[in-house]
């Protein structure tokens, strides 16, 4: 059953159950999965982000145009009506309007002087808004040709790249509209309309002309460029409408324009703290790699004069893949560490790319590799990847079902708001954990010491009931509701193979209940002499509470309450009251326990087994309880590095962690029962120990189903099974490389083609 977190940037992180199947929010909750899916973003520190600024994870997905090569002449702003031939005005709004969803559409803004809403398709509405502003109306055109009437549609998917729409005219004979990627389009365009409005030649050497004086600059100031052209074809004979390539081919191009989509501003900002908490951010993209290349310049994940990477699909290919057309992880190892942007790729590019990084094996650690996508063809990726986040707004089902996170608003900032949470999460279990682990160890201790020496435990049953109310539930409360501040994604991540207590954790745990049980057992044999009382030792059975067992009892409790804030920092921070006052949860939970606690002792009487104590003795008690402060100050000097020790039981803890690994993981099919039921056994404590750990850890990257099982049993070093098809070979013949243009795709046509063309392709071949 797939689970579903929805990151909302406005709430910060929410819990939602999946949009098309709400009865599975209690058990969505109840499943250790989801925890993993945030907690996975803690470990995206050695971490790849792969998006695609088609999502509008990094631009505001508001498309203008804004250039024009229109009738041999290239305006650097949208031209005034007189400007352009009234015949190729027309049929450039024809083209537009008809050859469009629609769906698409722009509508009044909602207030007087904002912007006009585009509805559907975004890169359609910029091209509508273009034909606005030419002082045109497209709502006119498709009132005089409406959508029933149209005679053939070829949809627009990432093979072909393009968009075509036949009409039939009033002589009975046909005209085909058409738009897609400019460089590719022009290949099939053997006229241009000129100045006059009349075709001439559009020889190869025009073409290489214009890429090189209109496309190439435009692309290099980041706008998209789209190209529009018309065919008009005879109706006796009737065409072979079924043979595309014959049929869209011998166009004549009316124009080329450059489609600005500009970034989001909060996007630099983003990817800057994303590059701080060590998350290196690829983008993958349809677009022309001068457009791709100037988006990423302007986000921030390309800098000059830094050795990156910027490649097309078709180079990208022919990087990682030997004579035979077949992907080679070697290859693959020399490209991915500097690849910045990937263009014109493919979703099989994307699906290769994600792969080949968490095959890696060049870095010491296995990379975590995040995904953005919000297309049909994007779910093999997303779903490959450690984890995926779903477009929520732009996002198709097929993505939103493929992923493990969805954006509500689709926007890259919320990305690093999954970080920082997914890190404030972890780091909150860790600091529970710390904290009940001391007071686990000194109350078993102290209970069990002092029943075997006195014949009576120093705490009482009532008071343990107390105690365990104050670890279990108010602590869990007060740690685990600290907010997330951005001093979280500055700090070094953790490792996907590192125990969840670490060994400045270890130090503290194992520092501070040396402290406590010093404290403990000096009052418990020599407390009667300090404060000049009656000794609790001696008391017969059914006596009266006894002043020195409830000071102990008492020192016990104010030495948890104070030691829970030091547990407050569990990085070795000297500053543990920094941001103390940001959490109200906290601070109501440590001042009303401590009302409660006055409230026991002074009043509790025979059913909590204390006597009131003094001032003078509260006092006392109060100082012990804040020497915990200090001694946390004490602890922190020491290196944790320096101590033997430690280092042997985290190595220990690791090696626990990996057993465990092998054993949920990919050899499950080759270990026969009778040896995992040992396995088990030999780890049995340590999951009893680690019982939050097991559920919260982010070791596994939060994927488990069937297509990663599937997967996992593969060599490492081999190539990759689905890459075989005839279609990836490498061949110059083949110019037109898949575009990801996400946001264009036809879902019905690109479902079909995902479920027939990838999905057997994906599939692990039979065995022999």
């Amino acid at each position: 059953m797939s689970k579903r977190g929805r990151v909302n940037s406005n709430q910060n992180l929410k819990v939602e159950a999946h949009p098309q199947h709400p009865d599975r929010h209690q058990k969505m909750m109840k499943d250790n999965n989801l925890v993993r899916h945030l907690d996975a973003c803690e470990t995206m520190g050695n971490a790849t982000a792969i998006c695609s600024d088609k999502t509008g994870t990094l631009t505001t997905n508001r498309m203008t145009v804004v250039q024009t090569f229109l009738g041999d002449q290239h305006h650097r702003s949208v031209p005034e009506p007189k400007q352009v031939n009234p015949k190729t005005l027309e049929l450039l709004v024809n083209a537009i309007a008809i050859n469009s969803a629609y769906t698409s559409k722009i509508m009044p803004a909602d207030q007087e002087g904002g912007l006009a809403k585009q509805v559907g398709n975004k890169t359609e509405c910029g091209l509508l808004g273009f034909v606005l502003d030419l002082q045109q109306d497209y709502s006119a055109v498709r009132d005089r040709v409406p959508e029933e009437q149209l005679f053939k549609v070829y949809t627009f998917n990432s093979v072909r790249k393009s968009m075509s729409t036949v009409v039939q005219q009033r002589d009975g004979s046909f005209r085909l509209y058409s738009k897609g990627a400019s460089e590719i389009l022009l290949k099939k365009c053997s006229y241009i309309m000129d100045v006059h409005g009349k075709p001439r030649n559009f020889r190869p050497r025009d073409r290489e002309e214009m890429v090189k004086q209109v496309i190439e600059p435009m692309a290099c100031e980041g706008l998209r460029t789209i190209c529009i052209a018309f065919r008009d074809l005879p109706s006796n004979p009737e065409p072979d409408w079924d043979n595309e390539e014959v049929i869209v081919t011998q166009l004549t191009c009316l124009t080329v324009v450059g489609i600005e989509d500009p970034v989001r501003p909060e996007v630099p900002d983003a990817i800057r703290k994303c590059q701080k908490a060590g998350i290196c951010v690829r983008m993958v993209t349809g677009d022309n790699i001068n457009t791709a290349r100037a988006i990423a310049a302007k986000c921030g994940i390309i800098h000059p004069g830094e050795d990156f990477l910027c490649i097309d699909g078709k180079e990208f290919n022919r990087r990682i893949r030997n004579e035979k057309g077949e992907v080679e992880q070697e290859r693959i190892d020399k490209v991915w560490p500097k690849l910045r942007v990937l263009a014109r790729s493919s979703p099989t590019d994307k699906h290769t790319l994600v792969k080949g990084i968490m095959d890696s094996t060049v870095l010491e650690l296995r990379q975590v590799v995040a995904v953005t996508g919000d297309g049909t063809n994007d779910g093999p990726a997303l779903k490959k990847a450690d984890v995926g986040f779903a477009m929520g707004i732009a996002g198709t089902d097929v993505a939103k079902e493929a992923s493990d996170i969805i954006l509500t608003d689709d926007n890259f900032s919320s990305i690093v708001k999954a970080v920082m949470w997914g890190r404030n999460v972890y780091d909150s279990i860790s600091k529970f954990l710390q904290f009940q682990l001391t007071v686990n160890v000194v109350a078993v201790i102290v209970a069990f010491t002092g029943a075997c020496i006195t014949q009576d435990s120093p705490l009482k049953a009532v008071q343990m009931l107390w105690v365990n109310l104050i670890m279990d539930t108010f602590a869990s409360l007060a740690l685990a509701t600290e907010p997330p501040t951005e001093s979280l994604l500055l700090r070094k991540p953790y490792g996907r193979n590192n125990p969840l207590i670490s060994l400045t954790m270890l130090k503290n745990i194992l520092g501070h209940g040396v402290y406590q049980l010093i404290i403990i057992f000096s009052l418990l044999f020599i407390g009667e002499r300090i404060f000049n009382i009656d000794s609790g030792r001696k008391a017969p059975l059914h006596s009266p509470p006894s002043e020195h067992y409830t000071i102990i009892f008492n020192t016990f409790v104010l030495m948890q309450l104070f030691n829970e804030i030091n547990a407050r920092k569990i990085h070795g921070e000297r500053n543990v009251f920094d941001g103390i006052f940001s959490n109200p949860i906290f601070c109501s939970i440590v001042f009303g326990t401590l009302v409660i606690q006055v409230v026991i002792v002074q009043w509790g009487g025979k059913p909590f087994s204390c006597a009131p104590l003094s001032v003078e003795q509260w006092l006392w008690c109060l100082f012990v309880g804040v020497g915990e402060l200090l001694w946390g100050q004490v602890i922190a000097t020491v290196p944790s590095d320096q101590l033997p020790c430690l280092k042997e039981a985290g190595a220990a803890m690791a090696a626990v962690e990996e057993e465990e690994e092998m054993d949920e993981g990919d050899e499950e099919g080759e270990i026969d029962c009778a040896e995992r039921e040992l396995r088990r056994g030999q780890i049995l404590w340590c999951r009893g120990l680690n019982r939050i750990q097991t559920q919260m850890r982010v070791v596994n990257a939060f994927r488990t189903n069937v297509y990663e099982t599937r997967e996992k049993t593969e060599s490492r070093n081999s190539i990759h099974n689905f890459m075989a098809h005839p279609e990836f070979l490498i061949n110059d013949l083949i110019h037109n490389i898949p575009l990801i243009d996400d946001t264009d795709i036809d879902e019905e046509s690109e479902l079909s083609r995902y479920q027939h063309h990838l999905h057997p392709a994906l599939r692990k071949p039979p065995p022999p």
